[in-house]
């Protein structure tokens, strides 16, 4: 499925479940945005993933919230700059690099060290963060690390290479070192806070992925009724004595399964779909003979040949 544009499988898809479409009367129209619905409440749940459906609940009722919040309060801040301007996300990410710099470079400069010049500013994270952005973090940190390790390398040493974020934490804890307790805290909360980024990137993106995939079962769902009503008022134009869309409908759902087959039945034995309405077949010989069921053969075979050379 991967090789796969969305285009086609959305296609492929639609070809599987698409036994219950009908194509309905203007009256009916309900039923058909029901039916719609139902359509794509399907696609959506074979396309993602348990774990991306909810991420896609989640991140909408988070945004229900903050609507609601919005509405409920009318903040007003003076603060026009970059940081200010962020998202939550974004900002308590910020701040954390913006803790993590700032005992960095007092550590540094009390050292007698040169202070590292840092990459990451507010406005490399508005409007949102960006997975890109996690390679600048990375080379940061590591100018920060290259500080610690210069003014506190017995201490450093101390520390597992590998340590989770509670044993950085416990570390910090024990330090007598306020300026080296605050870099190692600040260090772990742009760990956090870059997960949390992450997250929200990737709400992001089932969110566009979600758009997209609903245009485009919308743009198939639409080709294929528009297709249908054709044949349908074709049939309804010759005036033929049968149900146009009961026909229509039952062959369209029939070549989901078997195009092949469902043709060769349509132009041959268009019958098959929907009985020929005797009852509608005129009369002969000013209406002194009635038809009989030799005639519904002979408008059955009739049916098949026009639907034959039709071009819907």
């Amino acid at each position: 499925m991967a090789s796969k544009n969305v285009h086609d499988e959305v296609k492929q898809y639609l070809d599987d479940i698409d036994d219950n479409i009908n194509i309905t009367t203007p009256a009916s129209t309900g039923n058909e945005d029901d039916e719609f619905e139902r359509l794509l409440q399907e696609f959506i749940s074979n396309e993602l993933t348990e774990d991306d459906q909810t991420t896609i609940a989640n991140d909408k009722k988070e945004a229900e919230e903050k609507l609601s919040l919005s509405e409920d309060t009318n903040e007003f801040s003076a603060d026009n700059s970059p940081a200010a301007k962020l998202c939550e996300e974004e900002k308590a990410l910020y701040n954390a690099h913006n803790n993590f710099v700032t005992a960095i470079s007092e550590m540094a400069e009390n050292n007698q060290l040169p202070i590292p010049v840092f990459s990451i500013t507010a406005e490399m994270l508005y409007p949102r963060y960006k997975p890109t952005l996690g390679e600048k973090f990375a080379l940061d940190t590591l100018k920060g690390w290259d500080i610690m390790i210069q003014v506190h390398p017995t201490r450093i040493m101390n520390i597992n290479p590998n340590a989770k974020d509670e044993e950085l934490l416990e570390f910090a804890e024990r330090t007598t070192d306020d300026i080296l307790q605050m870099a190692i805290i600040a260090y772990v909360e742009i760990l956090i806070e870059i997960e949390s980024c992450e997250i929200a990137y990737e709400k992001r993106r089932l969110k566009a992925k979600r758009r997209k995939i609903e245009q485009k079962v919308i743009e198939e769902h639409q080709r294929r009724i528009d297709k249908m009503k054709k044949y349908i008022s074709a049939i309804e134009a010759k005036k033929f004595p049968i149900d146009a869309e009961r026909l229509v409908n039952n062959y369209f759902k029939t070549s989901r399964k078997d195009a092949e087959g469902a043709y060769k039945m349509l132009t041959n034995n268009p019958a098959t779909f929907a009985p020929i309405d005797i009852s509608r077949i005129k009369a002969r010989f000013f209406g002194m003979i009635k038809a009989k069921p030799e005639d519904g053969i002979r408008v059955n075979k009739e049916l098949g040949n026009f639907l034959k050379k039709l071009k819907a």
